[in-house]
């Protein structure tokens, strides 16, 4: 276990581990904060790259959780049909309120609260490999695109 790890990438490496999941966070020199650069310093396909993207119920102001493959746009219409309500962009207060972490570097699993509405692009779950955000912007770990399923409990969709 690396005891390294900042204490943003070690409360998701704990998380994890809470979890049950086998999976290793791993701090890399370069930033992860894009799908672009992360795929860059991982040597993946962007389209392994897990987006975590928080936006709010534009009414009740729920957070909601879209994890999308990296070049893959949200179509939010889509979403909103999934929550009952328009949703707009959560700004980088409400998501770091929401989850513990800054944009860039917001994780899967690990949040300070409980988000309810989470939805998983069914993009990802075509990879055996996939690589997340794990705390901070050059935080990493490494999963099975179906893992996304256990450790959400997310609705797979298609987000496009």
């Amino acid at each position: 276990m690396n005891t390294n790890l900042t204490r943003s990438a070690a409360s998701v490496q704990e998380a994890l581990n809470n979890k049950g999941l086998e999976c290793m966070v791993r701090e890399l020199p370069q930033s992860t904060r894009t799908a672009i650069d992360a795929a860059t310093a991982i040597g993946c396909e962007v389209t392994q790259i897990v987006k975590s993207l928080i936006f709010k119920t534009k009414t009740t102001h729920r957070p909601v959780l879209i994890l999308a493959s990296g070049p893959n746009r949200v179509n939010e219409k889509v979403i909103e049909r999934e929550v009952g309500e328009e949703i707009t962009k959560a700004d980088a207060d409400f998501a770091r309120e929401i989850t513990g972490f800054a944009i860039g570097g917001i994780p899967p699993v690990g949040h300070k609260e409980k988000i309810d509405l989470i939805f998983i692009d069914e993009d990802l779950l075509k990879f055996d490999s996939v690589w997340a955000a794990a705390g901070t912007p050059n935080a990493v770990f490494n999963l099975r695109g179906n893992d996304l399923l256990e450790m959400t409990a997310g609705k797979v969709i298609s987000i496009q």
